[in-house]
């Protein structure tokens, strides 16, 4: 592995699997089969990547601390006025354009580290207190201090030899030692590795966030973009943050990180499969009968079906207040596609999953 007096040398991750981070990777696996499978695939999905996209942003800079809500992120991802300071909103503007050229990102191969340059301008434009900052290598010495008490927690390598160090971490992002690794692994390893070496004076985290997501995609890991870590994260920032610190700095050896690591993609990619088709349990009915693309309202009822057990056609019309006929419709196409089916008769009829 590389260290700090060894800027030539390859980088290579030092780390062991342990029974905890496979059973983390299997079930990963599993819920990421199930996704992909998915019967029920909504004609929206437009509307859950984009709602992967806003969370995934108000998580990330939340981190670091900006103070704008999920509901504020919406409105001024949306062009709507928001009451707050001209960096705090765009941090996150900046976060969501990192997140929508992912897939542009992607397409850079082999990702220099011009590319990590382009990535951090665009994270950073406009909001870093030294614009010769933004888009650049550090230009000084860092360190990395406790907010609350002002205590020094980590000093990253000196600022001379991030871009060699830099430079092999690339070399090894796009190596076909690092494609012979889970993906899942790949992006952990990234991570970590990014926010050690440190290499911007600030925006070092969601940088490295974005990284780990642009592992992810390289690899085919989301290509629905409907999975987000940042939640997880920011739901535990203590554990976070003690994860990070917890490699063994004379080592770095990262099996303690990768096993924090693959926990929250285990449980974030989970909340994905429960959230999208949690209607069904049966992953084989799944990929036997293939998808079946349903309207957001047509999803709504189902997953109203899931809830409860059933519906009825009066629940229909006072979920969307529409009239008995619409609401007929609206069930009579579940039934034409095979999803759901009607049971009982006169005032006693209700419409079942199948």
């Amino acid at each position: 592995m590389a260290t700090n007096n060894e800027n030539e040398e390859l980088f290579e991750p030092r780390f062991s699997f342990t029974n905890e981070m496979v059973s983390n990777l299997t079930a990963i696996s599993e819920a990421r089969t199930v996704v992909q499978n998915a019967r029920l695939v909504p004609r929206w999905e437009v509307t859950l990547r984009r709602e992967a996209l806003l969370r995934t942003a108000h998580h990330s800079t939340a981190i670091e601390g900006n103070p704008l809500s999920l509901e504020e992120v919406t409105a001024l991802a949306q062009g709507r006025k928001v009451m707050a300071t001209r960096k705090a909103k765009q941090e996150v503007l900046n976060y969501l354009d990192a997140l929508d050229e992912v897939p542009a990102f992607a397409e850079r191969e082999p990702f220099i580290s011009d590319d990590l340059l382009a990535l951090h301008l665009t994270i950073s434009t406009g909001t870093l207190d030294d614009p010769e900052d933004e888009g650049a290598f550090r230009r000084r010495q860092v360190v990395v201090a406790n907010s609350a008490t002002g205590e020094v927690v980590f000093t990253p390598p000196p600022t001379e030899e991030v871009p060699n160090l830099v430079d092999g971490l690339l070399e090894w992002f796009g190596s076909a030692r690092a494609q012979e690794l889970d993906p899942v692994i790949q992006a952990g390893v990234a991570h970590y590795r990014f926010v050690w070496i440190h290499p911007f004076a600030d925006g070092n985290g969601r940088t490295a966030r974005v990284l780990a997501t642009l592992a992810l995609y390289k690899r085919g890991f989301d290509v629905k973009r409907f999975f987000t870590l940042d939640d997880y994260y920011d739901q535990d920032r203590r554990g976070y943050y003690a994860a990070l610190r917890a490699v063994d700095q004379s080592t770095l050896d990262l099996t303690s990180w990768l096993e924090y690591f693959t926990a929250g993609v285990a449980l974030s990619i989970s909340a994905v499969k429960d959230r999208i088709i949690g209607i069904s349990k049966d992953v084989k009915a799944l990929s036997e009968k293939g998808q079946i693309p349903l309207s957001e309202r047509q999803m709504a009822i189902v997953e109203k079906m899931v809830d409860a057990g059933a519906i009825t056609n009066r629940e229909v019309r006072e979920l969307f207040g529409i009239s008995n006929r619409a609401a007929l419709n609206e069930l009579e196409k579940l039934m034409e596609l095979g999803v759901v089916e009607k049971t009982g008769q006169g005032r006693s009829v209700q419409y079942v999953l199948i």
